[in-house]
Order: C-alpha cells, then sequence, then structure tokens
C-alpha cells in the first residue's frame, strides 16, 4: 500500500471537538477534520503535546472497532 503523508496545517486551526460521552474529568480526546481527508487527534488535557493524523478510512475503522470492543 503506498501512503502519502498528509498536507500541512496548523493545529489551530482546524475546528476540534470532542465526543459528547467525554466527562469533564480531562481523560478525552480531540478530534478535528483536517484537509484533504485527514482526521487529526490529540490529547484534551494536554494541548502542548503533538498529536497525530490519520486518514479519514483509517479513523472510520478505529471508531468503528471501538463501537464493537474489538479494543
Amino acid at each position: 500500500m503506498i501512503m502519502t503523508l498528509p498536507p500541512a496545517f496548523a493545529p489551530e486551526e482546524l475546528r476540534w471537538f470532542k465526543a459528547t460521552a467525554s466527562s469533564d474529568h480531562g481523560a478525552c480526546v480531540e478530534v478535528a477534520h483536517a484537509p484533504e481527508n485527514w482526521v487529526a487527534v490529540r490529547d484534551s488535557k494536554d494541548l502542548t503535546r503533538p498529536g497525530f493524523v490519520a486518514s479519514g478510512g483509517a479513523f472510520g475503522a478505529l471508531v468503528a472497532g471501538l463501537r464493537a470492543g474489538a479494543f
């Protein structure tokens, strides 16, 4: 499989959101839709640390696996 690197983007330019099931206790991740069908993920309690990006398809597979209890 050939993977291309994600486009360069500034995290502060993205619209970040937490899951509606997240609590206010700080144990959450935030996600944002990044350019060209990439999804950015970061730790909501330490925004100074870099997050990561995944293709939309890979992120969708991760979410489906989590919902199915695969992890």
